[in-house]
């Protein structure tokens, strides 16, 4: 009988050590990491943020930055030492050989130039080929990865898409020379769960179809069951497990594996049900929100992002609002936070209405109607100091700098901090981190009602896990009324008491978290948690 020969792997990673610069928490971002990428095969690494994740991804790329050093190891692409390879050479291989789908499509893609001219510069770097074939050749992948109207598609600029159609010019881009690796980091993390299931299935087809080795790199542990076929699990830049998805997912061995398998939410209602009549905080009657789309001298169209959107938040209630991309879910919830003017209807809160001419009671509707933003990065001046952002509301609403500032100590406390972090600037500090000192400076304001839009979403499971705990034990002292905008199921049944689903700017339905996720009245939003990732895994070991 003849001796069957494994292929050569696509990927192969020998003992990869990268130092960290001096003075860094621990000498290097990752320490001694091994392992292979197959041909038709998806590798998952896994891990924490901050586990050397995205640092092994720049490092097969040549994108490392200068600071961090690779000092030891093996990186070989089909053979071929990457870590030897020149400046030159490993241009040559990027897009050829390998190609990167990263995690935010708006920042991979030039703002200024159009889609297609994009994915034909790959073509022009690399190929021969004329300004017609090259034409043709961006035309097909469009097709392939099932983008509508190609022709338009071509023509557009990455703004005039929707999120999902961006990542899909994204992998158009790292997969239209079929190279035989293929880098994903974290490319569903920021899209809605349908979305979601379109681009793993669309990831999936093309990686079988051209044979190509895909390295995943993901926190959500129901992409991970729905895509890999092998896992890596990683923690602070070394590896802690590794084998088989289904002999990791469900037997993992290491203790470490086993705390982040703990920390997945599951999609079941978490929230007891409320039997206790609480007092309204919150009403928004008949909000609508409409654009104009197109300019002069085309022929302008009405798009209405929000239709006629009723909603109730009561003391000490989180309210879901959960749908696809375009739903008109953060419409509202910027209406509802004054950030933008509604078209139409009224938001009123404890009897302050949010377009009162008197400026007063405006002001004080705003001040009691905060938000935290998804990205924690985004959300905090870098130029200052935590204490200095967070003392900035209060101020402003006419609390002296002394009280701002001991509020400020206080809720260093109520957010499970040191307060000398008052004293240090954004980058200093973890995602995790700066997304409670976000939730600090909302809080320092003194709100009846936090709105969270995708607060979350941007977070590994375990530090997913403080966050949501942390805001559930702040309402129970504060009593606030949360507005929770998200479109992953799991969380909101994590911490939601109602939901509302939203779909193209009009709530189809809505009631108690229980009935809208164990009896779904609507078929769209059975669509919803028909996409949800994972589903039919037990990820707690």
């Amino acid at each position: 009988m003849a001796e069957i020969v494994n292929p050569q792997p696509c990927l192969s990673v020998r003992g990869l050590r990268i130092n960290l610069p001096t003075g860094a928490d621990r000498a290097h971002a990752v320490n001694g990491i091994s392992f292979d990428v197959g041909p038709g095969e998806v590798v998952c690494l896994l891990g924490e943020s901050g586990s050397g994740k995205s640092v092994i991804a720049q490092a097969v790329m040549g994108l490392l930055p200068e600071a961090l050093v690779p000092s030891g190891g093996v990186i070989e692409l089909q053979g071929e030492n990457l870590l030897n390879a020149t400046p030159a050479r490993l241009r040559a291989l990027r897009g050829s050989r390998m190609g990167m789908v990263f995690q935010e499509p708006m920042t991979a893609l030039d703002p200024v130039m159009t889609c297609g001219a994009q994915v034909e510069e790959v073509l022009i770097q690399h190929t021969d080929l004329n300004k017609a074939a090259r034409r043709q050749s961006v035309l097909d992948i469009f097709a392939r990865v099932r983008l509508p109207d190609p022709q338009r598609m071509y023509a557009a600029y990455p703004h005039e898409l929707s999120g999902g159609q961006r990542q899909r010019i994204v992998i158009a881009i790292a997969l239209i020379l079929r190279p035989s690796l293929l880098i994903c980091d974290e490319p569903t993390t920021a899209l809605d769960v349908t979305t979601q299931a379109e681009i793993l299935k669309l990831i999936r087809e093309m990686q079988q179809e051209n044979g190509t080795g895909v390295l995943f790199i993901t926190h959500d542990f129901g992409v991970v069951a729905d895509i890999a076929d092998r896992v890596v699990v990683m923690q602070l830049g070394q590896q802690v497990e590794s084998g088989d998805k289904t002999e990791v997912l469900q037997h993992p061995r290491e203790p470490y594996t086993r705390s982040l398998l703990q920390a997945v939410p599951e999609l079941k209602p978490m929230r007891p049900a409320i039997t206790v009549e609480r007092p309204l905080l919150l009403e928004a009657c008949s909000l609508g929100k409409q654009y104009s789309a197109g300019s002069w001298p085309m022929r302008r169209r009405v798009v209405d992002a929000a239709r006629d959107v009723s909603l109730r938040l009561h003391a000490g209630e989180t309210l879901g609002i959960v749908g696809e991309s375009g739903s008109g879910k953060s419409t509202v919830a910027r209406c509802i936070a004054q950030l933008i003017e509604p078209t139409q209807g009224q938001v009123t809160l404890q009897g302050l209405e949010s377009t009162a001419s008197n400026r007063d009671r405006r002001s004080a509707f705003r001040r009691s109607v905060q938000v935290v933003f998804q990205d924690p990065n985004r959300s905090l001046n870098p130029r200052r100091t935590v204490g200095q952002s967070i003392v900035e509301g209060p101020i402003n609403f006419g609390v002296t700098q002394e009280k701002a500032w001991q509020r400020a100590e206080e809720l260093m406390a109520l957010v499970r901090m040191r307060p000398d972090a008052l004293h240090r600037y954004p980058s200093e500090f973890s995602g995790g981190q700066r997304q409670r000192l976000c939730i600090a400076r909302a809080l320092a304001c003194e709100p009846k009602v936090l709105i969270a839009d995708e607060a979350v979403s941007a977070l590994d499971v375990s530090v997913q896990e403080q966050i949501l705990k942390l805001l559930e034990d702040i309402q129970k002292r504060l009593a606030i009324g949360i507005l929770f905008i998200t479109h992953d199921l799991r969380v909101a049944s994590q911490i939601c008491d109602r939901l509302v689903v939203m779909h193209q700017g009009r709530i189809v339905e809505q009631g108690s978290a229980r009935d809208v996720l164990l009896q779904p009245q609507q078929d769209y939003t059975r669509s919803l948690l028909a996409a949800a990732p994972g589903q039919g895994w037990t990820f707690h070991a």
